[in-house]
């Protein structure tokens, strides 16, 4: 599996991966033009959304309803690192939600891929091309 960075200019960049484009800018403040997630943005949606898939396929298995569930990010920065040093994710569950499902949904969130590599990280390379 490869992906591919090119720059576009300023501090924006177009990743290649899968047939898909991405976008990616700075906010004003970093020299870019806030005219699309960052980086860092979309590692939270990576998160959100692999939490959000996990919880919708656990539903739809079971025939439940998924339109007023809710999930939440809440990202917490250390003030002084600046780094990022909680993420709390809450799952609002609709009021038909199954009582006997709802500590099997907590379990689905908790199988989210992205979050078992944030855990269990890979090894990470740089290297120059020849």
């Amino acid at each position: 599996m490869k992906m591919e960075v090119k720059p576009l200019g300023g501090k924006k960049n177009k990743v290649l991966f899968k047939g898909f484009e991405v976008i990616t800018d700075q906010p004003i403040e970093n020299g870019g033009e806030n005219t699309a997630p960052t980086p860092f943005d979309f590692f939270f949606v990576a998160i959100g959304s692999c939490v959000g898939s996990s919880i919708y396929s656990f539903c739809q298995t079971r025939g439940i309803s998924t339109q007023d569930l809710r999930i939440n990010l809440e990202i917490s920065r250390n003030p002084d690192t600046k780094r990022v040093e909680r993420v709390d994710i809450s799952i609002g569950l609709p009021e038909d939600f199954p009582e006997n499902y709802r500590n099997a949904v907590l379990k689905s969130a908790e199988a989210c891929t992205v979050k078992k590599h944030i855990i269990d990280p890979p090894e990470f390379n740089t290297y120059l091309l020849d």
